[in-house]
């Protein structure tokens, strides 16, 4: 399912107009992505949460050179679902 299908969804069975959903959307995905750029987690009540990962530095080869490189601490977004998410999805 794409954004535009989600948006089409919403519109139908709200009887929204696509516009003003397509706007709702993306400002919920802004705000997701501002939340997350700043540290914040994002948590929704039976759906889920955004959150932010930090993976530690590790050590990686490049193979095509033969070198080792370090790949230094990162912070990554991630996706966990609620228990009643995942138990919908697990049917």
């Amino acid at each position: 399912m794409t954004k535009a299908d989600i948006v089409n969804e919403i519109s139908k069975s709200t009887g929204i107009d696509k516009a003003s959903v397509l706007e709702t959307v993306e400002k919920f995905m802004e705000i997701v992505k501002d939340s997350l750029a700043n540290d914040e987690n994002v948590y929704l009540r039976g759906f889920g949460s955004f959150i932010i990962k930090t993976r530690s530095q590790k050590t990686a080869r490049n193979i095509s050179k033969n070198t080792t490189i370090i790949i230094p601490e990162h912070k990554i977004p991630a996706f966990k679902p609620a228990k009643v998410f995942m138990d919908q999805v697990k049917k």
